[in-house]
């Protein structure tokens, strides 16, 4: 069982453990920005709660476990620096609210409350990234969720450990930064020892840290000046309902944004950004923040290249199927449902989580070049080289890629890629949700339409059968090969009834035996079919 001192023991071993380690986390921090902090965060955020709970912050002695987790995640939560911090905090947060009051922890509460903390950690940022602390720590609760019956505290948290360390060692193949650098997370590794610590109290193992994850080093090299900044504070007095509105404030002025609870009304509040005002604006209309603490966010001295130009394509897309495809191909993804546009942070993620000094964005849609191309001048960019080719659709995003050459020189490689999308027609199959006049007719509800870029061209009579969307599929094809064309590419949207591809092959190859067809999974709920000519 998990008591009162044995709380108190693992505050110890963890603090003492990070006091260690805190040179090599600090070495191997590159992400979310490379300032070589992140060891030294995770060590003032539990010094300050088991400062707390030395203290008797809250009087959690002679309480029990419970109350001691409790007054260890307030202090931790007060404390917090960094990202990494506060998502710490949240890991303590979540532990003290799944044994509640308990005085002692058994085997089975210990591994709820790992899946409980996991969930408060997540839960605490804006955006979660794969590849980071929250991932080793999604790793843990998943193997508590698998075990039947655990004996002991004992196989709980070796099992916590076994899967933390798992996880940690996959970073770097889940963020492109920490694989170019040759390091695992930072702030995943601070969780790690963390666990260790907390092994090693419960079962009286030696505690002094192991260190066979360090995978490298890196060090930042600062620069002059600033290109943004970090802003803390902790919140108090804020509703529950000004929470969502708080998120979506700081997400608008840049990225790394986390909102912890301390389980006591307050919030630790955390962002990267370049308009330090606005952050705590952001903060005043919300609630009534206090000890404010700005930091500068030095421009890190840009990584090697692995190897050939130090270059990325990324690309932000409408429908799960599409982004699936781009990743088999190598490509970083950030799906967008349709009708909706990206987060300022959600863009930047896309942008900063690449490796090379020149990123080229891919933006399927009207509202997806607008995102990105807010992003592009953003501070939080650094010294990146942006450059936004737009894309009325996904098909032209495909038609982009089919041309990239990694070798070919940068300049040269954007005008081939924007070419290529540009030379793309589109056409689309919708079903109509109501009735409507268009150019070429009345359509009443349930029935296909057929666009080439934008506009009504057909309509195929009730209901969408495979038949009938195949010959409205030949009807917007057929116009558009009037002018020419060799390849054909079709992305299936979610409702797109399963023996259209085949269907559509077969109609094609009687009709255009000269033209070569492609099919994919797009994935999009908005249209049935998005066809692309070349």
């Amino acid at each position: 069982m998990l008591d009162e001192a044995a709380v108190a023991a693992w505050a110890a071993a963890s603090v003492r453990s990070l006091d260690v380690l805190r040179p090599e986390i600090n070495g191997i921090n590159v992400y979310p920005v490379a300032d070589s902090d992140t060891g030294s965060n995770l060590l003032h955020t539990f010094s300050g709660a088991e400062a707390a709970l030395a203290g008797g912050a809250g009087h959690g002695a002679g309480h029990g476990a419970g109350r001691a987790l409790a007054v260890l995640a307030k202090g931790a939560v007060e404390a917090a620096r960094g990202n990494s911090g506060v998502i710490l905090s949240q890991v303590l947060r979540g532990l003290a609210d799944a044994v509640s009051d308990a005085r002692e922890i058994g085997p089975g509460l210990l591994a709820e409350a790992f899946v409980l903390a996991d969930e408060a950690a997540t839960g605490a940022v804006a955006r979660p990234v794969a590849g980071t602390m929250l991932t080793v720590m999604h790793a843990v609760a998943t193997t508590m969720k698998a075990l039947a019956e655990p004996a002991s505290v004992e196989a709980v948290t070796e099992a916590a450990v076994e899967a933390a360390r798992d996880a940690l060692a996959r970073t770097p193949s889940q963020l492109p930064v920490l694989a170019r650098a040759g390091v695992v997370d930072a702030g995943g590794r601070g969780l790690v020892a963390v666990l260790e610590a907390l092994h090693a109290v419960v079962t009286g193992a030696d505690t002094t840290p192991r260190g066979e994850h360090h995978h490298g080093h890196v060090a930042a090299e600062q620069g002059p000046a600033p290109y943004a900044w970090e802003v803390m504070y902790l919140l108090e007095g804020m509703p529950a309902a000004n929470l969502p509105g708080l998120r979506k404030a700081l997400s608008a002025l840049g990225d790394s944004v986390t909102v912890a609870a301390d389980g006591d009304g307050g919030h630790a509040v955390h962002v990267h950004c370049a308009d330090i005002g606005g952050a705590i604006e952001a903060g005043i209309d919300a609630g009534r923040p206090r000890r404010i603490r700005v930091e500068p966010l030095i421009t890190p001295a840009p990584l090697e290249p692995a190897g050939g130009i130090d270059r990325t394509v990324v690309a932000a897309v409408h429908g799960d199927g599409l982004a699936e495809v781009l990743r088999a191909e190598g490509i970083a993804v950030l799906p967008v449902p349709p009708g909706a546009a990206p987060s300022m942070e959600e863009m930047l993620g896309l942008i900063t989580e690449t490796t090379g000094g020149h990123v080229t964005v891919l933006a399927g849609g009207a509202a997806l070049t607008t995102a990105a191309d807010a992003a592009a001048g953003h501070a939080m960019v650094g010294e990146r080289e942006v450059v936004v080719i737009p894309c009325a659709s996904g098909v032209q995003v495909l038609a982009a890629l089919a041309v990239h050459d990694k070798d070919r020189r940068v300049s040269d490689d954007v005008v081939a890629m924007a070419e290529a999308a540009a030379a793309t027609r589109r056409g689309e199959l919708l079903v109509a949700q109501e009735e409507s006049i268009t150019w070429v007719g009345r359509a009443q509800a349930g029935d296909v339409l057929g666009l080439v870029d934008g506009e009504v061209v057909s309509i195929e009579p009730a209901p969408a059968t495979e038949t009938n969307l195949v010959a409205a599929a030949m009807s917007v094809l057929n116009r558009m090969l009037a002018v020419g064309g060799e390849l054909v590419t079709v992305l299936l949207g979610a409702g797109a009834p399963p023996g259209v591809p085949v269907e559509l092959a077969e109609q094609l190859r009687l009709e255009h035996p000269e033209v070569e067809l492609a099919c994919y999974p797009g994935g999009a709920a908005d249209t049935v079919l998005l066809i692309g000519v070349e």
